[in-house]
């Protein structure tokens, strides 16, 4: 059982500005294997979400989809990452059109090795889930951004904002 005190509280992700991204194992929708190490090579915009298909993960991964073109312009992979099976992902792409791959954690490889699961609070209850939050790396790995209060609807400006594109 969790202690209820440490529920309350949002722990710090593991990862910080400056480290380079942990080892982790995940899934694309067609089910290749994607690791930290195949990352590398380029800038790549990490984001990490709850859940496909409800209506604030669809707002970000939407607008990130609107705006796909100025990242990729820049040089930036962009990938979603969720716990989701391959297949919910598979609906969700196809339903919103969604230019980028999503990631398949069901294992929490890279939320854990991140920092980004835990306890935290939902619609005012103590759960445990998935932080959102959004990692931009270098094409070395190192990790150069972390947004961890993500505006759902315009997130876009925010990574804009900070990468300075």
């Amino acid at each position: 059982m969790y202690n209820r005190r440490f529920m309350a509280e949002k722990t710090q992700p593991k990862v910080k500005v400056g480290d380079k991204i942990p080892d982790f194992t995940v899934y694309d929708q067609q089910g290749n294997e994607i690791t930290n190490r195949s990352l590398l090579g380029n800038k790549t915009i990490l984001f990490f979400y709850p859940k496909d298909n409800t209506p604030t993960c669809t707002k970000v991964a939407c607008n990130i989809r609107d705006n796909y073109e100025v990242f990729t312009q820049n040089g930036y992979k962009v990938y979603g990452v969720s716990k989701d099976s391959v297949k919910s992902h598979v609906g969700f792409i196809a339903k919103n059109h969604f230019p980028f791959s999503l990631l398949s954690d069901p294992n929490l490889s890279a939320m854990n090795a991140f920092g980004f699961y835990g306890p935290k609070k939902f619609m005012g209850r103590e759960v445990i889930g998935t932080y959102r939050t959004t990692v931009v790396f270098d094409e070395k790995g190192i990790i150069t951004h972390i947004i961890d209060k993500v505006a759902s609807a315009d997130h876009t400006a925010q990574l804009r904002n900070l990468i300075g594109i």
